[in-house]
């Protein structure tokens, strides 16, 4: 997944980053807002880790995130093919 999409849905997959970094308080996850340089500092720091091993895991959490849909969500309630929005004349 590109990390656009990932910043631009940050409250959907801030779950999936509480799993994979715990020590990260929710505090902090609502600080990093979908920032990819924020979640690399901020596992640093929190994990004791150098730059190129907090680079691995954010790619690698990259790579494997599935909580979002490939395709944009209807939202209206008639989307769906052949449904007609209902008038009560």
């Amino acid at each position: 997944m590109n990390w656009d999409r990932i910043e631009g849905n940050w409250k959907q997959v801030k779950g999936r980053a509480k799993e994979q970094w715990g020590k990260l308080t929710d505090d902090q996850l609502d600080v990093i807002a979908g920032k990819r340089d924020q979640l690399l500092g901020k596992i640093q720091e929190a994990y004791g880790i150098g730059k190129d091993e907090a680079e691995r895991q954010v790619r690698q959490f990259e790579e494997r995130d599935d909580t979002l849909p490939e395709t944009p969500i209807l939202t209206q309630p008639f989307a769906s093919r052949g449904s007609q929005p209902r008038t009560d004349d």
